[in-house]
């Protein structure tokens, strides 16, 4: 019997072509430095080991959860169940008053939102608000009910106390996702849900990342976000907003400083070296070398990935650095992103970026 073989499509061709150059470049750059590279895989292409979620709106309160602010003030206005009797209880007059008020319409619409927002927050971190008198005609879904049941603290207090609320208020309030983030063909996945982070189990202080991703989607749109020099949260406690982190936003090299008491686009530290013309919908490979001791980290993109990169963000500020956890950051509701092919080499011997050789 003889085996025929088939001929190569096009397509194929080329890919195996790119990834044999760009594999044959990191090598030889290897090769050049006098050791050979050992990079760890970060994500199996099958499950997401190793990477925990965090989504903002589980535990939170924003103003695009209310879904119908006028109904939903009505009530804490006139008080027609336990649960709103309670919640009123919990504001301070002048609120109150403009609740009774409130309309879409009226100038100072969106303070008076903002405030309840702000009210409902601090509920949903303190201790739980059940009782069963209170949430007597409750339909609660069996989520609910299964975290009653046991003895919750910290992040999963505020994850069901955010539950009853919801359950509280079906027309009045959205549901809030506890998973932003899938495995399908291959790739990691944000689902649109909601602002947060999915970050790698471990913590890393000096490396390279080596990323293949793209951005598919927004509704309101924002490019892809990494996040470096994070900060893990605490066991129970509530996690700082994009891990208190500074953000690489792939491919084209924006950036934000999510340090307490910054929350804001950065200044002098941050270098935007040039300004690619990338398309954010097209697959790019993405290297960041990063140095927590130092504070320092430098970004290049390839695109496509088999091509070679060109420089395009770097930061340095010695007071950022901070070994941590890697996040890809989903920066609001309704964005898709995906990543594969993800690694990470472990102390280099500089912070020479390898794909722009």
């Amino acid at each position: 019997m003889h085996n025929k073989t088939r001929p190569l499509s096009r397509r194929t061709f080329t890919k195996l072509a790119g990834a044999t150059v760009t594999c044959s470049r990191l090598w030889s750059a290897s090769r050049a430095e006098g050791k050979p590279r050992k990079p760890r895989s970060l994500f199996d292409g099958h499950t997401l080991a190793g990477w925990i979620q965090i989504e903002n709106n589980a535990t939170s309160l924003s103003g695009s959860g209310i879904t119908d602010p006028a109904a939903f003030a009505t009530k804490l206005a006139r008080e027609p169940d336990p649960v709103s009797r309670f919640l009123r209880e919990q504001l301070e007059d002048p609120l109150t008053a403009e609740l009774g008020a409130y309309s879409p319409s009226d100038p100072n619409a969106k303070a008076v939102v903002s405030s309840l927002v702000k009210t409902v927050n601090r509920v949903l971190t303190g201790p739980s608000i059940y009782n069963e008198t209170r949430f007597n005609n409750v339909v609660l879904r069996p989520e609910t009910k299964a975290l009653l049941r046991q003895n919750v603290r910290g992040q999963q207090l505020a994850r069901v106390n955010k539950l009853l609320l919801e359950d509280a208020y079906p027309a009045e309030l959205a549901k809030s996702a506890t998973t932003g983030w899938v495995v399908k063909d291959g790739v990691m996945a944000s689902t649109g849900a909601g602002r947060g982070v999915i970050y790698t189990s471990n913590d890393y202080g000096r490396y390279r990342l080596l990323v293949t991703m793209r951005h598919v989607s927004g509704e309101p749109d924002h490019q892809a976000c990494v996040l470096i020099f994070g900060t893990r949260p605490q066991t129970g406690g509530k996690p700082l907003d994009a891990l208190g982190g500074i953000q690489f936003q792939v491919p084209k090299g924006g950036h934000w400083d999510y340090r307490p008491g910054r929350n804001d686009n950065g200044g002098q530290e941050f270098t935007l070296i040039t300004k690619p013309q990338f398309d954010v919908h097209a697959w790019s490979r993405v290297e960041i070398v990063a140095d927590a001791a130092k504070g320092r980290a430098r970004m290049a993109v390839a695109q496509p990935p088999e091509n070679k990169a060109v420089e395009v963000l770097a930061f340095e500020d010695p007071s950022a650095g901070r070994v941590g956890p890697i996040a890809w950051q989903m920066h609001n509701a309704g964005l898709v992103d995906e990543y594969k092919d993800v690694t990470i080499e472990l102390d280099p011997k500089d912070d020479a970026l390898i794909t722009v050789r």
